[in-house]
């Protein structure tokens, strides 16, 4: 079955529905012969390859499915109960938080902690599966990619990080610019070398653009839509008591502790941001926070906890200062995003997904380890201005005090991130690809 073909059987893009069509599906072959490991390197692969992973168990053509996160400890796989799935190899949270390829200091201090020793481990780990009749699925940059050819098995790639809106959207005089204009994208030459294997038998993109430019360069490229978008999954909320506020919501980011500097500044903005309605601010945190120094950092700025739970939309906690209203709550990501009118937000995968639902947000650049002004420009290019980076935090209070005003400019930005974004079913259509062709 050809990719013409797929896609023409596969539910059009931005289609939310699929489940039924993945039911239906069958694997004819009952011998099961091949096993599949899944390389991921970062929390947005995980998601991905996490729900990739919940549908491939339901097909059940593997005969088994392991999963091997390089970067991070992988704790959303620990969810996932089925006696062919099983998380293996080496890992922990490291001081860079996974971004050591962007400052020598980050990269120093995960050398210390036993990265490169892990790195080892985990890389003898997939070269093992070669002899065990195994076939490997990459999702994220060079490092999966590399290991995957490496492994000397027959293998797939996803490549989430990197998209040529990033340097054809201009203005397009930056050194780096010029550089991914003359190579004709933003892959370099030695990923390309490695897609281009004899054993790697498709590369998924994740917009268009960058498949046709892989495409010239003689890489088996395939765009089947951005998985990014099918893990948001609302809840059904009575928004008539939250008709009249004006509503912001905050993504500090996953990697701590740079998210509580980002959640110090955010809050700092707030300060000085004055409105005559009330004002609902959302911040939706991970397993990983840490709820004290929150709490602390609430406090420093005169936020005063409440019992007041009138809202009703999963809070965990509510804190008030004058007219703003501050809710906390773990995982709430999914339940709040499309709740906001503005966001305000220095992450990665979650700031994508909420350019995709139509929410234009304002970010801050800080010391990183992952959300540097490199990280954020490069963002805004991607996202085409649905996200727009400020220089500083008086910057950030007349842009944000601009677009809570402005109904017809957030719709302006909101068309253009659902473009960049795409919508809904790319996982189940990269499942039917990898039942089909894999």
């Amino acid at each position: 079955l050809g990719i013409k073909d797929l896609q023409s059987s596969a539910l059009p893009l931005g289609h939310a529905a699929g489940e039924d069509l993945l039911d239906s599906i069958t694997y004819t072959n009952s011998k099961q012969s091949f096993s599949l490991l899944i390389l991921s390197n970062g929390h947005g692969e995980d998601v991905i390859a996490f729900e990739i992973i919940k549908k491939l168990i339901k097909i059940r053509k593997f005969k088994k499915i392991e999963v091997l996160p390089l970067v991070g400890e992988g704790k959303i796989f620990d969810s996932l109960k089925a006696k062919e799935f099983q998380k293996i190899g080496f890992h922990k949270v490291l001081p860079s938080g996974g971004f050591s390829n962007q400052s020598l200091r980050g990269f120093l201090l995960d050398l210390c902690d036993g990265f490169l020793i892990d790195l080892i481990k985990n890389w003898l780990i997939i070269r093992s599966k070669t002899q065990e009749n195994y076939k490997i699925f990459a999702i994220g940059d060079l490092l999966p990619l590399f290991f995957a050819w490496s492994s000397n098995c027959r293998f797939g790639f996803m490549g989430t990080p990197k998209s040529d809106y990033t340097w054809s959207s201009g203005p397009g005089w930056s050194f780096s610019d010029l550089y991914h204009r003359l190579k004709g994208s933003e892959w370099d030459p030695w990923e390309i070398s490695l897609m281009r294997s004899s054993r790697c038998d498709f590369v998924f993109m994740r917009d268009d653009i960058t498949t046709r430019n892989l495409i010239k360069k003689r890489v088996r490229a395939i765009f089947l839509g951005n998985p990014m978008m099918d893990f948001i999954e609302f809840q059904n909320h009575d928004k008539s008591r939250i008709s009249i506020h004006q509503k912001i919501i905050l993504l500090i980011g996953s990697r701590y502790p740079e998210a509580l500097r980002n959640f110090e500044v955010f809050l700092s903005c707030l300060d000085k941001f004055h409105t005559a309605k009330d004002l609902l601010i959302f911040v939706p945190l991970t397993n990983n926070s840490n709820n004290r120094e929150i709490n602390n950092i609430l406090e420093s700025h005169n936020f005063s906890q409440t019992n007041n739970n009138k809202f009703l939309l999963d809070e965990e906690s509510t804190w008030r200062k004058q007219n703003k209203f501050l809710l906390l709550g773990c995982n709430t990501f999914n339940s709040w995003a499309n709740l906001a009118d503005v966001g305000i937000a220095n992450a990665g995968t979650a700031t994508e997904q909420l350019s995709g639902l139509g929410i234009p947000s304002l970010s801050l650049p800080g010391s990183g380890p992952q959300f540097t002004k490199e990280f954020a420009n490069r963002q805004q290019r991607l996202l085409g201005g649905s996200v727009m980076v400020c220089k500083s935090r008086k910057v950030l209070i007349s842009k944000l005090e601009l677009l809570i005003s402005n109904e017809l400019l957030r719709n302006t930005q909101a068309d253009v991130g659902r473009k960049r974004m795409g919508g809904k079913g790319a996982s189940q259509r990269i499942v039917q690809y990898l039942n089909l062709n894999f």
